[in-house]
């Protein structure tokens, strides 16, 4: 009997003194784009093509996990933001608006994002000597070759359902990358873009309110490319 009480007094010892649970991930942001909705794609490192994607609700002063799933990155993992080269394949890291949605496929029940349907003039322009660099074009300018740029029907599963990401978007800076959106997996890891499953991206889609200034946070969960450094 005394082993037993000495047994649970150890256990209880051990309960009193275990670490509380960490604060949310956006409380422990340096800055999340000053709205109430957050979403965040977390890779274990920059290597990795792989993580988590969250989306998250700011009420009350308080952040809380709206829903969450799988998460694809590049092929070649995450590279900072604004030293990332276009065409390496890496997911680049940082805080972004997110400025539109778009897709194949009609936008989903209770969408209140401005969504573009994408025809079969629809492209992606990602021609460094274009003047719609990193824009979406409807009938390919004469200074965008096609080699250059995506022509987004073409890509059924990843684009049924987007958002873009507004990296390098409000004012491009030649050769550090275009076209970054948060889609619909493909087969594998993406060209730079991050991608869920598609039910995830149906939810994130009629989550997203504009009115609440959602952002995406891409990071690591350490060492220099760390989410929490936002």
């Amino acid at each position: 009997m005394r082993t037993l009480l000495l047994l649970g007094a150890a256990l209880l010892s051990l309960g009193a003194t275990s670490a509380p649970a960490p604060a949310p991930l956006p409380e422990r942001m340096a800055y999340t784009g000053g709205g109430s909705q957050l979403i965040t794609a977390e890779a274990a490192g920059p290597a990795s093509t792989t993580g988590t994607l969250t989306w998250w609700d700011r009420r009350g002063g308080r952040w809380a996990k709206a829903g969450s799933a799988p998460a694809r990155f590049g092929a070649k993992g995450l590279a900072e933001g604004g030293q990332r080269r276009q065409g390496t394949n890496t997911t680049p890291t940082g805080l972004y608006r997110l400025p539109y949605a778009f897709g194949i496929e009609p936008a989903p029940s209770g969408t209140s994002y401005r969504y573009a349907r994408v025809t079969d003039r629809s492209w992606w322009c990602q021609d460094n000597d274009s003047r719609a660099y990193n824009r979406w074009v409807e009938g390919l300018p004469r200074d965008c070759r096609a080699a250059e740029a995506e022509h987004l029907v073409s890509y059924r599963e990843q684009y049924a359902h987007a958002l873009v990401i507004g990296f390098n978007y409000d004012r491009p800076v030649r050769a550090r990358g275009a076209g970054i959106f948060l889609h619909v997996n493909g087969r594998g890891a993406t060209a730079g873009c991050v991608s869920v499953p598609a039910d995830a991206m149906r939810a994130v889609l009629a989550w997203a309110d504009p009115a609440r200034r959602p952002h995406i946070a891409v990071g690591t969960r350490g060492g220099p490319t760390a989410l929490t450094r936002y």
